[in-house]
């Protein structure tokens, strides 16, 4: 696009957003900061301007924020046309339209998409629609939930031990309310964090009066003659009464919209180049179609140019300002995405955080404090450079360990700083499932070099 027609588009063109959430308000925000006055649709499934999810599984359960409060605050005037609580439900790329559930259609020039994550749901249909049984990611999911709490069940059953899951039960477990947690692996945030880690949130929840089963699958949902959830079956042959089951299986990519619009997109997500443009199908890159945040797969410098995947409140919004700078700038004025991963979670009194990518871990070093304390950071290694670190209560060393991940320091680390304990000595296996298998709660997920899903089958895992 040489200068002159930058300009007149700039002043005329026509962008449309789809998905009216974090990453979607943000683009719209530096779209207009960066002198783009031309025409802007924000097209959003919920009714709700765009709000904050991570107070949902944390202050909102507790009664302690609004979900009316969440809103995100505008940093500046966005001057959009809003189309929401219809959503998107096809794309045609040679005519520039994205067609909406209720037969409109929307022109443009240019897109984003930044249609995020939902819930993964409970496979059994007619088990899922049992009064009680509730997913949580939305505004709505999390008012119902909050709801239910504060009603006083008997028992809460979780399914599911990854953040999200693990949350709620901290929530349960800080009202009073007795709460199981099922994990198919052998702990808490393993996905995530590998299982060295996992072991110690998997004591954290037990010493807070968690039932926490772990190796186990729920096999089916029983409910009564009214249609309430009143109990789960497990693989083991166990039985849990419960009258609240909390589905917390990890998310699914808001991707089906795209069938047949022949871009790369799937169930791992939209493919796009490192300045956030969509590759089609056949892993040729557009010039007019972008995607940011938790739905799309870029590659990254750090780590390998692999795609990654990352569900990161961080990641959306500095995704979003690049994805939406590069669509209003010239070739040379064009910048990469390369934030680097970050992460945070707050549960059972423990503030958890961790920068780059813990899953790309081969080896793990306790390199300040103590797991048996649980005040420690942990650094993890891949092929003899620094890929990532965790912090339980101890974030102070978190920005040195991310400047040595963007410096790729050497692993084993040996800092001065390093504690000398018997523990942080030697690295340890980081004990990652294996990755075939399905977990909950991996935060960031490598989805391999191909930028295109066209040969992708994908099965959801039976729980």
């Amino acid at each position: 696009m040489c200068a002159d027609h930058l300009d007149r588009f700039k002043r005329e063109g026509r962008i449309v957003i789809v998905g009216a959430s974090l990453a979607g308000l943000r683009a719209a925000e530096t779209l207009r900061a960066e002198g783009f006055t031309g025409s802007l649709t924000m097209i959003g499934d919920e009714p709700y301007e765009p709000y904050d999810r991570p107070p949902l599984s944390k202050g909102v359960l507790l009664g302690k924020a609004s979900p009316r409060h969440t809103e995100l605050p505008h940093r500046r005037e966005v001057d959009a046309k809003w189309r929401l609580g219809v959503a998107a439900a096809g794309l045609d790329l040679t005519a520039r339209r994205v067609r909406l559930a209720d037969g409109d259609e929307v022109e443009y020039d240019r897109l984003l998409i930044a249609t995020g994550v939902r819930a993964r749901p409970w496979p059994k249909e007619e088990e899922a629609r049992l009064d009680g049984v509730c997913l949580l990611r939305t505004r709505d999911d999390a008012v119902g939930l909050y709801q239910r709490l504060k009603a006083g069940p008997r028992r809460v059953f979780i399914i599911g031990a990854g953040f999200a899951g693990s949350e709620v039960a901290s929530a349960c477990r800080e009202m009073g309310i007795p709460v199981t947690v099922a994990e198919r692996a052998g702990a808490p945030l393993v996905g995530a964090l590998g299982g060295v880690i996992g072991a110690v949130a998997a004591d954290l929840q037990i010493e807070n009066g968690v039932d926490l089963r772990t190796r186990v699958t729920v096999t089916s949902l029983e409910g009564d003659p009214a249609g309430r959830v009143r109990a789960v079956h497990l693989s083991d042959e166990s039985t849990v009464e419960a009258d609240v089951v909390v589905v917390s299986l990890g998310s699914m990519r808001n991707t089906e919209w795209l069938a047949g619009s022949g871009l790369g997109a799937g169930p791992r997500g939209i493919a796009c180049d490192a300045g956030c443009r969509a590759f089609d199908f056949r892993g040729i890159v557009t010039d007019d179609v972008f995607v940011a945040g938790d739905v799309a797969r870029s590659p990254h410098a750090l780590f390998g140019y692999q795609f990654l995947s990352l569900e990161h409140w961080g990641n959306a919004v500095a995704q979003a300002e690049t994805a939406a700078h590069n669509m209003i700038s010239e070739g040379e004025d064009r910048r990469p995405h390369l934030w680097v991963p970050a992460f945070w979670s707050s549960m059972f009194g423990v503030n958890i955080k961790s920068v780059g990518v813990p899953p790309m871990g081969e080896q793990l070093m306790i390199t300040q404090g103590s797991l048996a304390e649980r005040r420690f950071v942990g650094v993890y290694g891949y092929k003899g450079r620094v890929i990532a670190a965790v912090s339980f209560d101890n974030t102070r060393w978190l920005e040195f360990y991310e400047r040595q991940i963007e410096q790729g320091a050497p692993f084993p680390v040996d800092y001065p700083t390093m504690d000398r304990r018997p523990e942080g000595r030697n690295p340890v296996d980081a004990d990652f499932p294996d990755p075939s298998l399905p977990t909950h709660g991996p935060m960031v997920t490598l989805s391999g070099y191909s930028p295109a899903d066209q040969q992708l089958v994908f099965h959801p895992a039976r729980h």
